[in-house]
């Protein structure tokens, strides 16, 4: 009975262990229907939003998404606008975030997949686009 226990001990630990990197082995290329779809709508709008980028307008913030940068470098009668496309954008990639998850069969890797994808979407932005290094802003 003690031998059974320590085994069953042995198999709890060894997971508990393993799940912090269980995320490494994410295929976050994986690709679904809902995940293809998700990924035009996001390029689709990127046309959109490439111009708040440039003009500081918009950044890439912590934790994955997008928000409002300098709403002074909108226009006012385009704020509203600009702000639909955040909402829109920032939709969608929470949805990307969790249907990576879901397809990888671990719903409970979609704070791994977002912070993964937060720092890929820094690495791939432009020179002169905004983002958030930790709590402050820094532009790239």
């Amino acid at each position: 009975m003690m031998k059974k226990l320590f085994s069953i001990l042995l198999i709890l630990l060894a997971t508990a262990l393993a799940a912090p990197f269980a995320s490494a082995a994410a295929d976050l290329e994986v690709n679904t229907p809902a995940i293809s779809s998700l990924k035009n709508s996001m390029q689709t709008r990127h046309g959109q939003l490439a111009a708040h980028y440039a003009s500081g307008a918009i950044g890439l913030t912590k934790d994955g998404l997008i928000a409002m940068h300098d709403a002074n470098a909108v226009p006012l009668a385009q704020r509203q606008s600009v702000n639909s496309l955040i909402a829109a954008e920032n939709g969608d990639r929470n949805a990307l975030y969790k249907e990576i998850a879901s397809a990888n069969g671990h719903p409970e890797w979609q704070d791994e997949v977002r912070s993964t994808f937060a720092q890929r979407w820094v690495q791939k932005a432009q020179n002169g686009w905004w983002y958030q290094d930790g709590g402050a802003w820094v532009k790239k």
